[in-house]
């Protein structure tokens, strides 16, 4: 038989199960496969509410403060355990008695995949946080691919990112178990989507260049495609485009990528845009008539050799998430989103389970065998994907079932934050870097977008924006920001009510009609909506409210579990007493490293390095009963509070003037666990990062 024909048979097989599969009737909910009530997801105690259904970790009774666990967590290990190894790796072990990442040496680095979904967490992480490291941090992973992993510009594909490269390789050349020298035009296009909107958020030529370029070639490569051929295939040879010999295929339903960055490019009017629009319109139709009507949603991830039959869910919920955020390009956008969302839960190309009334979904499969691991031991990043959608889907239609689902699974999702100790990964054989600390966190942060509600209620955060946001920053009682484009809709919820909100200098009314520009806040959510046409600035400003502050982790590359903290940590900004103070494993309700006294050790301290404002600490107290804890300023005030054995509690001092130096002292045995230190300067409240 030739590979043509077997090709058109495997099409076949494939269309007729769809045809031939259970389908809902209107109004049912589709079923998952099987149910998984196990008493620990990723090694923690799973906690349930009243009807016996999933609760968050660690804070089961405040769901805010666990998704903004889950998101800093994540963040923090990026930035510091990590540090710069994920240039080199996307596979990791964590070592259990070190706790420190061991790369795997034999398996694929996602080097174009992880740029663009750690561009798609920081374009949210930033306006959340305001903590510009953030965008420090993504833009030295892109200057990097432009400079190692770009087709040379004599090819056919000329300049375009390379998808992978082999582990540890310095230079990105493609993974050379698929072939070699090869490129991904999915990816082509969804990292020059990720370079625009960089460029949005930065200012930075460079990467709109860059992803211009990246466009032109995919307009330059376009095909006519039909049921066995995509407009663009999904793995081909760099020189000359050719999509015969070992790993290349012809077939990716993956062609949002290119959409997306033909897209906004015609949104702002750079490069080709009559170009752009032309191939756009005609890789729409290809869409529609194809994999919206045939379901055959295959051809995507780097380390997988083509496959007709190897279904996976991130195509068709990518596609259904651009449409609840773009209905006004798609007519029948609630009917595809809705076909979307029930074919990923409802098909049996993969296993899908509930666990405590979560819906849990795996990566990909074939019908008999799929991608990853059991139940509770992975996929977070494909459940947080499905929960985002499902929340985007509620905050377009109040589909309050959809909601539900999706709060379910982004409670399962958060008991894998940090570093999991029971769980298969990280501390199996491969943990995927660009899951857990790129695409996972930032559906979480999308699904905070979509019901503001889920966002921690005592601190203010920008939660979404129709538009990039260039620069902001957080006050008491202010929230004060830019964004690239004077015509947006922006989400916030705030810990102060709002008594002026400004947009381009001048005043917005309250509206809360649906088109009205005008801003929208509800005080018993604190939730702001805000709607303006002709103002890129935008200030608000109000009574009450907390001022935000830095914070100081302890996921630093050089700090090993069990070791002393002592001298300076971090450098310049606060020393530690010698002999009372270790580095904490992860433990308890903390997924990452952090701070370790032992009561009855010598005298606990430390010293800012000039006085700060201490404004609050996370503590844990393992047991038994209470211990009571006392904080003093040197130069001032005193903090005593009681902590209760088994939970986290989030000590807020209430200190307005600097402090030299901070005395600890435990009245019993302890150990207590410390994190998420936040300060103020003395001079002024900190601007960047909203504080415990």
């Amino acid at each position: 038989m030739s590979e043509r024909l077997q090709i058109r048979v495997a099409l076949l097989l494939i269309v007729l199960a769809s045809v031939l599969a259970p389908v809902a009737g209107a109004g049912e909910w589709l079923a998952p496969t099987s149910t998984v009530n196990e008493p620990l997801i990723a090694g923690r105690e799973v906690q349930l509410d009243a009807r016996g259904e999933l609760l968050p970790w660690p804070f089961p009774d405040n769901p805010g403060r666990s998704y903004d666990t889950h998101v800093r967590t994540q963040w923090a290990l990026l930035q510091g355990l990590f540090g710069r190894m994920p240039y080199f790796y996307c596979c990791f072990q964590i070592d259990p008695a070190s706790f420190k990442p061991v790369p795997d040496p034999g398996w694929v680095n996602s080097t174009a995949y992880l740029r663009g979904m750690m561009i798609g967490f920081v374009e949210r992480l930033y306006p959340y946080t305001g903590d510009a490291r953030t965008l420090e941090y993504v833009e030295q992973f892109v200057d990097y691919e432009l400079a190692h992993g770009l087709s040379p510009q004599d090819y056919q594909w000329a300049g375009v990112p390379y998808p992978s490269a082999d582990p540890g390789a310095a230079e990105y050349r493609g993974w050379s178990v698929r072939g070699r020298d090869f490129i991904e035009p999915h990816v082509v296009g969804e990292d020059g989507y990720a370079y625009v909107r960089l460029y949005e958020m930065t200012g930075r030529e460079k990467y709109l260049l860059a992803a211009i370029h990246f466009a032109d070639e995919l307009v330059k490569n376009y095909h006519s495609g039909d049921a066995q051929h995509s407009p663009w295939p999904v793995r081909c040879l760099a020189r000359d485009g050719r999509v015969e010999g070992p790993g290349m295929g012809p077939y990716s339903a993956n062609v949002l990528g290119p959409i997306s960055l033909f897209d906004e490019l015609v949104r702002i009017g750079r490069g080709d845009v009559q170009g752009y629009r032309r191939t756009r319109s005609a890789a729409w139709q290809w869409l529609e008539r194809y994999p919206l009507r045939n379901n055959v949603w295959v051809g995507y991830f780097e380390d997988v050799a083509p496959s007709f039959a190897n279904m996976n869910n991130l195509i068709p919920l990518e596609l259904a998430r651009y449409v609840l955020l773009h209905p006004e390009l798609d007519g029948q956008w609630r009917a595809h989103a809705r076909q979307l969302i029930a074919w990923v839960r409802g098909n049996a190309r993969w296993p899908k389970y509930r666990v405590h009334g979560a819906f849990v979904t795996t990566e990909q499969g074939n019908g008999r065998s799929f991608c990853c691991n059991k139940p509770n031991q992975c996929c977070d990043s494909h459940t947080a994907r499905l929960a985002a959608v499902e929340a985007l889907y509620y905050a377009r239609t109040r589909d309050r079932r959809m909601r539900e689902e999706a709060f379910r699974s982004l409670n399962w999702v958060t008991y894998f934050q940090g570093l999991p100790g029971q769980a298969h990964a990280p501390f199996g054989n491969q943990w995927w870097f660009n899951d857990e600390f790129a695409d996972g966190p930032r559906r979480v942060m999308e699904a905070l977008w979509a019901v503001p509600e889920w966002a921690p209620g005592d601190e203010s955060h920008l939660l979404g924006s129709s538009s990039a946001v260039t620069r902001i920053e957080y006050g008491q009682g202010s929230v004060h920001y830019w964004t690239f484009d004077a015509q947006a809709q922006d989400v916030l919820r705030l810990d102060f009510r709002p008594t002026s909100v400004r947009a381009g200098g001048r005043p917005l009314r309250a509206a809360c009609g649906a088109a009205a520009e005008g801003y929208c806040y509800d005080a018993a959510s604190g939730v702001l909506r805000i709607r303006r046409r002709g103002g890129a600035e935008v200030e608000v400003q109000g009574e009450g409210g907390r001022a935000p502050g830095l914070i100081v982790s302890f996921d630093d590359p050089r700090l090993s579990a069990g070791m002393p903290l002592q001298g300076e940590y971090p450098a310049s900004l606060i020393q530690w007493t010698s002999g009372a103070w270790r580095v904490g494993a992860p433990a308890g309700p903390f997924g990452n490293f952090h701070l370790l006294l032992a009561g009855g050790a010598a005298p606990a301290s430390f010293r800012f390095l000039p006085a700060r404002v201490l404004l609050g600490i996370d503590a844990f107290y393992p047991g038994p009963g209470t211990l009571e804890l006392s904080l003093q300023c040197s130069d001032g005030p005193a903090y005593r509070v009681a902590l209760s054995a088994g939970r986290v509690q989030r000590l807020k001092t209430g200190w307005h003037q600097p402090c030299s130096e901070v005395s600890v002292a435990l009245d019993g045995a302890g150990p207590v666990h410390f994190d998420n230190l936040a300060y103020a300067p003395a001079d002024a409240p900190a601007k960047s990062l909203a504080g415990p």
